[in-house]
């Protein structure tokens, strides 16, 4: 395949040098993209170039995932207001594992032709001496050319300013590039649009030093179409770590896109080809409330991030949502999908012999005022206990009524939720 026309008609080309889209067609390149290694996952918004250096490789040139060990040290100003926080090389290993195992979901580290290649700069930029380095990178950079640059102007003109460390990144990542195409003949540097500028410096820094031709290509920084930042949710961040964001929740992300996102995430975010697309299109069109582009965009990245096992759950446990029985659902799944809803406990050994009434249960969740309420709510048909209406206002809930014998999910009508987890210490 031609990567630079796979990426154009996904939209995913922002902008590029002179010379690339040739250099692509004529020849077999190694390419690279940096991580930021701040966190021990990447976000939902990493996922854009994890996906670019993806299609590198599927295109059959040689894709390099830098992750930033030693410009992790520093922190990138770009898109920044204030510095960020530095952190420790302990954290920073730990961050750096977190991410491999993340981007060994997206890239053949052992491919025959054109294999994945995972390095740290922390390997080269923390062995750099001061001296060394202000001689032979610092001297091919002007200061001039650095103030101008958008991400460093803005943080001038801002009342923290810019330290010294932040000031120097560009040189940093521009090193990074020479490093690489040493190592490696790495001649071709691809991130989001706010990264142009310490892309071109690298591609500078190599021809002037090594009298070669590098190359760069910018991907488009996404919002959705109501002008919000991507990836953000009311919750907060959308992780690709599970234990940060439930394989559920990073489904349900997918699920709630926009109409009008959603052919355009399929372009950026699956592997589904231009005439999937455009099927997917035309059906979704033709019933928009089917939500079929929405339900295939759920699928596809889910799967890619989590597993297709993660997908079946997902969908078992969105059914949920809809009046499905609980008890056929892991408890953990139900957690997730309940997991924004009040909740309290309840003692294990109170569920033990004749159990606990539900009235009792019911009123301490504060699902109803009293049990004589919950009585009467019970005798109306408008309680239920794990999806399943409660029709008799004596019952009572015993250790084996409840979700793998962990949790309770009580509800008031059609929509008022609460779980009571079974406290095992008591």
């Amino acid at each position: 395949m031609d990567l630079y026309g796979e990426l154009a008609w996904r939209g995913l080309i922002y902008g590029e040098s002179e010379g690339v889209r040739e250099a692509l067609a004529h020849e077999q390149l190694t390419a690279y993209i940096g991580f930021d290694p701040t966190a021990p996952s990447l976000h939902v918004g990493s996922l854009l170039v994890m996906i670019a250096l993806a299609h590198v490789q599927r295109c059959g040139h040689r894709p390099i995932a830098v992750v930033g060990g030693g410009t992790g040290l520093i922190g990138d100003p770009s898109g920044k207001t204030v510095e960020r926080q530095l952190l420790s090389a302990e954290q920073l290993d730990v961050n750096v594992a977190g991410i491999r195992a993340q981007l060994e979901r997206f890239l053949d580290f052992d491919s025959a032709t054109a294999p994945a290649r995972l390095v740290n700069n922390g390997d080269w930029l923390t062995k750099l001496g001061a001296i060394a380095f202000m001689r032979d990178v610092g001297k091919h950079f002007s200061v001039n050319a650095m103030l101008a640059k958008e991400s460093v102007k803005r943080r001038i003109e801002a009342e923290e300013g810019i330290t010294f460390t932040e000031f120097s990144y560009s040189l940093l990542q521009a090193y990074d590039f020479l490093e690489l195409f040493d190592r490696y003949h790495c001649t071709l540097q691809m991130g989001g649009s706010d990264q142009w500028g310490n892309i071109t410096a690298g591609m500078d820094l190599v021809r002037r030093v090594r009298g070669a031709k590098a190359h760069g290509l910018v991907l488009p920084l996404i919002t959705t179409a109501s002008g919000t930042k991507f990836g953000k949710t009311e919750a907060g961040t959308v992780w690709l770590d599970p234990a940060r964001t439930s394989p559920f929740r990073f489904y349900q992300y997918w699920l709630n896109v926009d109409d009008s996102d959603a052919i355009r995430f399929l372009k950026f975010f699956t592997f589904l080809d231009q005439r999937a697309i455009e099927d997917i299109r035309t059906t979704h069109d033709a019933a928009p409330q089917e939500r079929l582009a929405q339900r295939t965009l759920a699928r596809e990245v889910t799967a890619l991030v989590h597993g297709a096992g993660h997908v079946e759950r997902a969908e078992r446990a969105s059914e949920v949502l809809f009046g499905g029985d609980l008890m056929a659902l892991p408890a953990d799944d139900v957690l997730a999908v309940f997991d924004d809803v009040p909740s309290s406990l309840v003692a294990r050994a109170a569920l033990d012999g004749a159990g606990v009434a539900a009235v009792e249960l019911i009123a301490a969740s504060g699902l109803a005022a009293s049990k004589g309420e919950a009585a009467r709510l019970i005798r109306g048909g408008g309680i239920y206990v794990n999806n399943r209406r409660l029709g008799d206002e004596r019952a009572r809930l015993r250790v084996e009524d409840a979700i793998e014998g962990r949790l309770f999910v009580l509800r008031k009508g059609a929509k008022q939720n609460h779980v009571v987890r079974v406290d095992t210490h008591n």
